[in-house]
């Protein structure tokens, strides 16, 4: 069995000491998270103030929102996998839609981070997903196919268990929209034909793949349970300690 993940994408939310304040309401309510991974993903600035407030509770791991594929150097406004790896990061978001959307993120850019990060030892959530307009186009399958390729190129098998997929709809981010729990579970298929066609049957089948597109706590259960579906990427829910946490309780839902 395939250990589920929940990870929080705070985005660009929190002042520090929002941040120590959700935390603190977030820790008894998640409690003991069980068989579920729980991860949430701070802004950079609030990265010491949250690894502080998570000192001594082993069921929430940290994360970062994004990293660089240089170790250092003249690249203003970036964070490298070392800089992160000095805070206690565990997990990094790379290529989110927002990222593409907003700051020019390309195939090539994500696949970049994604070899530095598990170079450094980093766990990688890697996002894909089509726009609106090639969902209506009909290009879903054809989108998510290039991009899981792309992401993946060059990565060895043996780093693949430091690695979560993200299937992103872009349509259905910060929307309210969500995909069907059919399609969703559709999208992550085709995502496992990418790998599968690269790495092989099993080491697809052992990946683990997420929903990130407006999961919360009404939809969580009915989405969690298609077989192609382990885990989720959680952006507005995950600044409500209640509703993250019944999402990571789902099952008790």
């Amino acid at each position: 069995m395939k250990r589920e993940i929940i990870a929080g994408n705070w985005k660009m939310n929190c002042t520090k000491a929002e941040t120590v304040e959700l935390i603190e309401k977030l820790l008894p309510l998640v409690g003991d998270p069980g068989k579920m991974e729980v991860v949430i993903c701070v802004p950079f600035t609030n990265i010491d103030a949250a690894r502080k407030a998570l000192r001594g509770h082993k069921g929430i791991k940290l994360g970062a929102q994004n990293v660089h594929w240089a170790p250092k150097g003249a690249f203003t406004g970036e964070i490298s996998a070392d800089m992160l790896k000095s805070l206690k990061v565990k997990y990094v978001i790379i290529g989110h839609s927002e990222r593409r959307q907003y700051f020019g993120e390309t195939d090539e850019s994500v696949n970049a981070r994604l070899k530095a990060a598990v170079a450094a030892g980093l766990k990688a959530i890697v996002c894909v997903g089509e726009t609106l307009e090639e969902r209506e186009a009909g290009r879903t399958r054809e989108v998510l196919l290039r991009q899981t390729s792309a992401a993946f190129e060059g990565i060895d098998k043996s780093a693949l268990k430091q690695i979560v997929v993200a299937y992103e709809p872009v349509w259905a981010i910060g929307t309210g929209k969500t995909a069907t729990p059919k399609e969703a579970n559709t999208a992550a298929f085709v995502i496992r034909k990418a790998l599968r066609k690269q790495y092989g049957r099993t080491p697809a089948h052992a990946m683990r793949v997420q929903y990130g597109g407006s999961m919360n706590a009404s939809n969580v259960k009915e989405l969690m349970a298609m077989p192609q579906i382990d885990g989720g990427l959680i952006g507005g829910a995950s600044l409500k300690p209640e509703e993250f946490a019944k999402i990571v309780h789902y099952d008790e839902l």
